[in-house]
Parts: structure tokens; sequence; C-alpha cells
């Protein structure tokens, strides 16, 4: 969410940042209801004064033993338009803030202004895509031939857009869980959490994916939960409505956890195979960090989970969003994008943001500054250190053989235990 400050004193700023996203956002609404509700603020202040005033006065009088009858009726009166204007302040409270949660978060100044994803800008290609000498299967095919997979019975027993994992598959898609824990855990200095996978809608609202998000979303009927589209839901939202010391700061957390989305508005996208999913596994990557440190514990975050591409020796790129295309809550983003020969095109299979003190304003997320001694809204990040059934699929694509078989990345072959699938 954005403060409301910079809003008043830069409205010309805040409103040129974000139509860098978008030339249709605005946030004069915020401004005129923001003046309403100061208007009636002061209006009740002044009452307020009045008030007490007239109530010394009354004090006065009755000392001296003289009728206060009118003095006190208008107390009363007094009493009452300031109730009304509380009413009145505080319906205007309530709109600002649903204003305010529907607003994105404004670009990073170096975030490159874009209208759609072909203009995100390329910062770098780690490795040459192979050059096979034989016809590239796509992963769903090569899954279905070493019964790795089975999309037709995940269907029969939920929906579209559920798979059943089996045999070698199942086991190599717990190898990549456990490798990503591992690295992140003994190598990159993470602590690993496991959250629950169902959370509140104050958790949901906290990290952005409500009210604007909500069709995406998977509810329980009846309850105030939510399946978890990402663990950086549960993780960011651990110290909601606490204040930690500066010196506690930066925390890392990651966790495995499945993860659910309705894919909303996707039909017809990425049908086949494990792409786009309903539910897919993923391991998360989440900062709390003070503003000083925002930018370079990004950068690491982003290269953590690079090096995770890099040891699997899968071929990638790394891309900078532009303004058209970051989340709604990011500042600044970047995504890992994996080599898939079959397609012979590159896939998202990281996206690392800085939230900036968006998401800490949405869920009261604080620390106390060692200079001044007051309460400061955190820095959030995260992003995917990565998700699973991408690496499955990319692994599959990129160790196929030409006599059909798969070969398992040397960093997983202890994880999974053996060199290859066939």
């Amino acid at each position: 969410m954005l403060d409301i400050r910079l809003i008043r004193e830069n409205p010309d700023k805040v409103n040129e940042l974000l139509k860098r996203r978008n030339p249709e956002l605005s946030i004069d609404s915020v401004i005129d209801i923001d003046k309403q509700r100061r208007e009636v603020q002061v209006k009740a202040d002044n009452l307020r004064a009045e008030r007490k005033k007239l109530s010394q006065e009354v004090g006065g009088l009755k000392k001296a033993g003289q009728d206060t009858t009118e003095l006190q009726e208008q107390v009363r009166k007094i009493g009452e338009e300031i109730r009304q204007l509380e009413v009145l302040e505080a319906e205007l409270n309530e709109a600002q803030r649903d204003m305010l949660l529907g607003v994105p978060n404004i670009p990073a100044e170096e975030t490159p202004v874009g209208v759609c994803a072909e203009e995100n800008v390329v910062i770098k290609t780690i490795s040459e895509a192979p050059k096979p000498s034989f016809r590239i299967k796509p992963h769903w095919e090569i899954g279905l031939d070493l019964d790795l997979i089975d999309f037709e019975r995940g269907v029969k027993i939920a929906e579209s857009r559920f798979t059943i994992y089996r045999g070698a598959g199942a086991r190599l898609e717990r190898a990549i869980i456990n490798f990503f824990l591992d690295l992140h855990t003994r190598e990159h200095g993470y602590t690993e959490i496991l959250p629950p996978f169902l959370v509140n809608a104050a958790s949901m609202t906290g990290t952005g994916q409500l009210p604007k998000f909500k069709e995406d979303m998977y509810k329980c009927e009846g309850e105030d939960l939510y399946l978890i589209p990402t663990a950086e839901v549960p993780l960011t939202n651990i110290y909601m409505n606490e204040i930690l010391r500066e010196e506690d700061l930066p925390l890392y957390m990651t966790a495995y956890t499945p993860c659910f989305r309705r894919e909303a508005g996707s039909a017809g996208k990425d049908t086949r195979g494990l792409i786009r999913q309903h539910q897919f596994n993923k391991v998360e990557l989440v900062k709390l960090c003070t503003p000083e440190t925002s930018f370079e514990e990004h950068e690491k975050l982003t290269r953590n989970a690079e090096k995770v591409l890099e040891l699997l020796e899968l071929p990638y790129r790394t891309i900078q969003l532009c303004t058209g295309d970051i989340g709604f809550s990011a500042q600044k983003c970047y995504d890992l994008e994996v080599w898939m020969p079959s397609s012979e095109g590159y896939r998202e299979i990281s996206s690392c943001s800085n939230f900036g003190d968006f998401q800490a304003r949405r869920a009261n997320l604080k620390y106390r500054s060692k200079t001044t001694g007051k309460p400061e809204f955190m820095h959030t990040i995260n992003g995917s250190g990565l998700a699973v059934g991408r690496t499955f699929a990319a692994i599959l694509e990129n160790y196929q053989q030409e006599d059909g078989s798969v070969k398992i990345p040397k960093v997983l072959q202890s994880y999974f235990g053996s060199e290859i699938i066939r």
C-alpha cells in the first residue's frame, strides 16, 4: 500500500510513476477523499476544543451557583455533532484504505518503461541452448513414455490442470525440492520454515493477493481461509503487526509448499504439460530488511535463484521486467527464464521482486530504528528458488537422450539415487 503522506506531498510524481505502469492509473480519487477526510477531522477537532471550553465555563458557573442549562444544551449538541463527524471520518478512512488497497506499487526509477512483456530487458544469457541431433520431445511426452507423470488420472480425481507424479517422477520431484532447500539453507543462509498451507484474508491482503486477485484464489467455503498461491504469503506475514529490532534484520526465510492457483483468465494457455497447473510445488525465498539494504538484498536473492539453475546446468536468461509487466506489489523485478528446447524458447521459472515498503504497510511489518528509536516500515523481497514443476519439465527436456532416457543432473544424482531414468 502506498504511503498517504507520499501521495499528499508528491501527487504529480506518484501519478507520473503510476502512469508508467498504465496510462489510465491515477491517485486523484485518493487525494480527493483524503482532502474530505482531513476537512472532517479538522472540523471535529475544532468542535472538541469548543466543547472543552464550554465545559470549563459550565464548571465555573456551577461553582458560582449560576444556571448552566443553556450552556449544557450547547455542549450536548456539539457532542452529538462530533459523534456524527466521527462516524463520517471512520467511513472516509475505510473508503480511503479500500482505494489504496486497489492501487499498485509505484515502479522504481530504474525499472524500464514499457507497456508489455515484449519490452522487458534481457540482462544476461547463461549458456548457449543445446543443438541436439535428434527430435526433441516435449516434457509431457517424455513423462508419459517413462511413466513419470499421469495427466488423465489427475484430471479424473480432481479436474484439468492437476497431475499425478508416479515412481521415478515422484522421486525426482522430491529430489529437486530437497536439493533446493539444502542449497538455500546450507550455502545461502536462509532459515527453513514449514508454514501453514492455508491463510486468512488479512495475510492475503498483506502481501497484495486480496482484494485485487480474489478470482485467482481458492477459498474454503464458510471459513476465513484461503489455499496459499505461494509461500510468499505465510512467510511475509509471520511478523505481521509486530515490531522487530533493527539488529535482527535482515531475515532470510525459505519454504517448500504446494501452491494453489485457479489461473482465472488463462483458458487456452499452456494447456499441456506442467507449465501452468492449479496445484504445483515451489521453494520460495523471502527477505525482510531495512530500506538501506533493500537494493543489495534484492540483487543477492536474485543471484541465489540464478545459482540453482547454474548448478543444474540448465541454460537460462535473466530479464528485468518493464513497468507494464511487473507485478501489482512490485517496484522492481527480475525474471529468470529457463530454456525449453521443445518450444525453442525461454519460460519463466523464477520471479524475484523488491516490494519496497508496499507490503509492509499493508501487513504492518515494522522494526525499531537504532538511530531514531522509532518504528519504521521494513522492505520485503521475495523470489522463487525455484518453481519445482517447471524445473522438472526443464530437466526432462534439456537432459533427454536419443534413446528416450533422461540423464539426471550431477547435483541431483545423490538425492535421486541414480544417474539416469530409462
